[in-house]
């Protein structure tokens, strides 16, 4: 191999051919050696002890490793991209303790006049423990004239006024406060803008992903994303692989394509493969939709006491045999326990693989299950942090079986960690910090006994539990200021980040500059 062959135009970002990573240390490694790291046709060729004389020089293709920490390159497993793309252009609402202090922050936005004389976007409430009831009279009192539509950090409800219910065809709601498929039909409208806008939102995003170590997302993004992906990556955004998931709605359209799990996409240079199926089965614990065997406290009788169920087994059934029979893995939406057993029995009847999104409450007898059947729990250690006082109130008494991650490592289940973005911040160092410390903002761990280690940890945030720096492997890295291994736990949740490579290219270089330089 020629070691320090520049690309045809000399730009060390976008066209290296063989890279010379030189200088930093092994995360994890006795010694804390540093090496040296080359890499040629997006893939790592050699790993030797750093040669000074290398780091020192000028040479084409070498860059300074700076003595960071050497890691896989990190995954999430669980994104809605777009959504999270425009959140940031969203008032965000996560400070608000109670329906009039959201109408405080949406009136003050308006003040502001940040959205013109358009529709207002607000995001990431949380309802389940607020003293006052969202209404669309209280909307109205500060917005009579102009759409306000408020989404839930959950995604699962949407609180809307009384203009925004009649663009969005409910004119005759009761109270403004939609859930589950009601909601899900007012953010599919939402996200008509023009492509241009949104991919242009995308690539920001995609752009700090790998600011954060990230090479690559599972986007459950609910519209056909294949159509998405391959225009992104066409025009020029290339900082991440994407696998993307396909909804209910896209089944057929899927299979008459011939889409199977883990398939490329012409035209994304290797970047855009197909992902799983995606259902979701119930609703969420914020939302208080989450199907569940106890009833919800203060709940009256009826069908919704114990949550919701978005699709019934015998429906389930149909879709995952379907899914399955056409080379679709299935990704399975479960929160609540009745719905995880449920999902776990459609998995076990139709010989399903794949994934159960969440799986926030489990019975102990369900545990095993996931390894018996192959299925990997997607789990997001963070939104244990953020719902772990609306659990205490509306998962009374059962906390002990929420959110159980060493549980699911001890029976055998393989984990994969991910944000869910935007509930929560598409950041896998959240995610990481969250699950190994079980703490944030200085409280006490919450339920310690689920905390796992860095290592298993990190396994879960990769692209899968053999991905290791190693000669032959991928040259998706990320270099890192502190070895994770070693460092204080609470200092994981914002890990310096120096650079990030994607087959070799760099997409992240904050810290990471030609050697030499």
């Amino acid at each position: 191999m020629t070691e320090h062959r520049p690309g045809p135009d000399g730009d060390l970002v976008t066209t290296i051919a063989d890279v010379h990573l030189s200088g930093p240390r092994r995360g994890g490694s006795s010694d804390a050696e540093r090496v040296d790291v080359l890499l040629e046709d997006g893939s790592i060729v050699a790993i030797r002890p750093a040669d000074p004389e290398v780091l020192r020089s000028s040479a084409p293709g070498v860059l300074d490793g700076g003595g960071g920490f050497l890691l896989p390159g990190l995954w999430d497993h669980h994104v809605h991209f777009t959504q999270w793309a425009r959140t940031a252009r969203r008032v965000d609402l996560s400070s608000a303790a109670s329906a009039s202090e959201a109408v405080e922050l949406v009136a003050e936005r308006i003040a502001q006049g940040a959205d013109g004389d358009g529709w207002v976007e607000g995001a990431r409430f949380r309802d389940a423990l607020w003293p006052d009831t969202p209404t669309f009279a209280l909307l109205d009192a500060i917005a009579p004239d102009r759409e306000v539509v408020l989404v839930s950090a959950d995604l699962h409800c949407c609180w809307l006024n009384s203009a925004a219910l009649r663009a969005t065809g409910f004119a005759d709601h009761p109270t403004g406060l939609l859930r589950e498929e009601e909601s899900f039909a007012v953010l599919k409208q939402l996200d008509q803008v023009a492509d241009e806008l949104s991919d242009r939102w995308v690539e920001a995003a995609a752009d700090q992903a790998a600011s954060r170590g990230v090479v690559g997302v599972v986007d459950l993004e609910m519209r056909w994303n294949a159509a998405d992906w391959i225009r992104r990556v066409g025009n020029g955004t290339r900082a991440l692989r994407i696998s993307f998931g396909v909804y209910a709605e896209h089944l057929e359209r899927a299979i008459d394509a011939g889409l199977v799990t883990g398939g490329v996409l012409a035209g994304t240079d290797g970047l855009v493969q197909v992902g799983p199926f995606k259902v979701i089965t119930d609703g969420s614990l914020n939302t208080r939709t989450a199907c569940c065997e106890a009833p919800y406290p203060g709940s009256a009788p009826g069908t919704d006491a114990h949550g919701m169920l978005n699709v019934p087994p015998e429906r389930l059934t149909a879709l995952l045999t379907l899914a399955t029979a056409n080379g679709l893995h299935c990704a399975v939406h479960a929160i609540g326990d009745r719905a995880n057993t449920l999902a776990l029995d459609a998995i076990e009847t139709t010989g399903a693989r794949g994934t159960i999104e969440h799986a926030q409450l489990l019975r102990a007898s369900d545990l095993e299950r996931f390894a018996r059947t192959g299925t990997a729990a997607s789990v997001q250690p963070e939104h244990a942090m953020d719902d772990r006082d609306i659990a205490e109130v509306h998962w009374a008494g059962r906390t002990d079986r929420a959110f159980v991650l060493r549980s699911l490592l001890d029976a055998g289940a393989t984990l994969r960690l991910g944000s869910d973005a935007p509930v929560a911040p598409l950041d896998p160092w959240v995610s990481i910090a969250a699950a190994v410390t079980r703490s944030r903002d200085g409280r006490e761990a919450w339920h310690g006994e689920q905390a796992i280690t860095v290592e298993e940890a990190l396994a879960a945030s990769t692209r899968g539990d053999d991905d290791v720096v190693a000669v032959g492997r991928p040259a998706d890295l990320v270099v890192v200021g502190f070895d994770p291994f070693s460092c204080a736990p609470e200092a994981l949740r914002t890990m310096p980040v120096r650079a990030t490579m994607l087959g070799g290219r760099l997409t992240a270089a904050p810290s990471v500059r030609p050697a030499g330089g």
